[in-house]
């Protein structure tokens, strides 16, 4: 909350939410699994229900956020099915700086140009979702010249050298680093200049 103070809950997310005395400041999502007591105890205004079943609650959040920086907690090492869905939100909101964290790691959808500070032996995964190229620098193994794709060459457990740049072709790179790389990671994707264009078409009329 120190990196991003505003809490968003996805259905239920208001249920963990209000375990930790927190009151959301907007519920979003398709309504199947908040439980009623917690319905009763946030305010009826900022809760804004979406029946479609043709996108996810994690989708439903990102079509309604306007945000420098979004941190994703819940979506990202509990169940496979979940985790793959919200890789395929990164890339289709690529727009969006949007963090996701697990148990032991952070993955985000790399810009079209990042600076990260990492420290040298510091693990660097790349994963990618679709057909894309990049350069890099500070990587143990670089990049250039390399064409990456899910069904064909992945770039995981590479390693930094020190500070890394990373430069990409498309929106399809994921970037997963170790947990503890939180703080640094928010502050190189919020600082990054470069973006994806916004599809504009996509995104909620009423943004929070």
């Amino acid at each position: 909350m120190a990196l991003a103070p505003k809490v968003i809950a996805a259905d239920s997310g208001a249920d963990t939410a209000l375990d930790h005395e927190i009151i959301p400041h907007a519920v979003i999502g398709d309504f199947d699994s908040i439980s009623d007591a917690a319905r009763a105890r946030i305010p009826e205004a900022v809760q804004h229900a979406d029946p479609d079943q043709d996108s996810t609650d994690f989708e439903k959040c990102l079509a309604a956020i306007e945000a420098p920086l979004i941190i994703g907690l819940g979506f990202f090492g509990d169940r496979l099915d979940h985790q793959l869905s919200a890789c395929n939100a990164l890339t289709r909101s690529a727009w969006h700086r949007c963090i996701l964290l697990g148990q032991g790691d952070l993955m985000f959808l790399c810009p079209p140009t990042i600076d990260l500070p990492l420290p040298d032996g510091c693990r660097v995964s790349l994963f990618p979702l679709g057909a894309v190229e990049g350069v890099s620098d500070g990587l143990r193994w670089p990049i250039s010249g390399l064409n990456f794709s899910p069904d064909g060459r992945v770039g995981t457990s590479n390693a930094a050298t020190g500070p890394v740049h990373l430069s990409v072709t498309s929106p399809k790179m994921l970037v997963i680093l170790p947990l503890e790389m939180l703080t640094l990671a928010a502050r190189a994707l919020r600082d990054a200049t470069a973006r994806w264009p916004a599809r504009r078409d996509k995104e909620s009329s009423e943004c929070l």
